[in-house]
């Protein structure tokens, strides 16, 4: 399949994806809304209700960039930008777009990145999670 077909399944896939997480948003702000508006029983349904309210929060952050990493990956296929990494400018290989369709950088690009993160005291997640196994055995 040559590369400009897959990038159009790949539109079809971005866009079918964008409009169901305005669709899920759309829905959880107003069922957030709704729950705000009833009263809680005692003090213990009001802590289980602020924790779920939270991770409700947290949960609608992650969906709301990842819609915003869509509609930019729509635009930059409008652009004629898609798929070139934004750090080197080589194609983004075609695995990795397929993987995370609104990938911004190659492989190697988000690899140097994420090394550089790790020196300027950022999480490695694989580390944490390294260690998590560790503690369990």
């Amino acid at each position: 399949m040559a590369r400009k077909d897959a990038i159009l399944k790949l539109r079809e896939t971005l866009v079918r994806r964008r409009d169901a997480l305005r669709r899920a948003l759309a829905g959880d702000l107003s069922l957030l809304q709704e729950l705000h508006q009833t009263k809680t029983g005692d003090v213990l349904d009001a802590a289980a209700d602020t924790v779920q309210d939270e991770l409700n929060s947290q949960l609608l952050e992650v969906e709301s960039r990842e819609l915003t990493a869509i509609e930019d990956a729509i635009e930059a296929m409008k652009r004629g930008e898609y798929g070139n990494c934004t750090d080197c400018g080589k194609p983004i290989p075609l695995t990795r777009l397929r993987a995370v369709p609104y990938a911004t950088d190659c492989i190697g690009c988000r690899r140097k990145s994420e090394l550089s993160s790790d020196d300027s005291g950022g999480a490695s997640w694989n580390r944490v999670f390294d260690n998590m196994e560790v503690d369990s055995v």
